[in-house]
């Protein structure tokens, strides 16, 4: 069985530190964000619409875009997400 990756940085450290990723669809730079998503999992998305040619014709795409850090899912919850888990409750 494969060994799993552990996650190199912290909640905290990706909070202060992550800066939004540069992605180039067809040319045109992107921005993916910074997002912690709703599973745990800290990394960057992207959602838009763009258009690429086809045989001479514009053809409209839908873009939906994730980047996942690798094992920052297992990463020990800190104090700013227990405060977020009460406000919810």
């Amino acid at each position: 069985m494969a060994k799993k990756t552990t996650c190199p940085i912290t909640r905290q450290e990706f909070r202060d530190k992550a800066k939004p990723v540069t992605v180039v669809i067809n040319g045109v730079p992107l921005a993916a964000e910074v997002k912690e998503f709703s599973t745990g999992s800290l990394g960057w998305y992207l959602n838009g619409k763009t258009s690429i040619e086809i045989d001479g014709k514009l053809t409209a795409v839908q873009i939906g875009l994730n980047l996942t850090i690798v094992g920052s899912k297992e990463l020990p919850k800190d104090e700013a997400d227990e405060a977020k888990e009460e406000a919810v409750a």
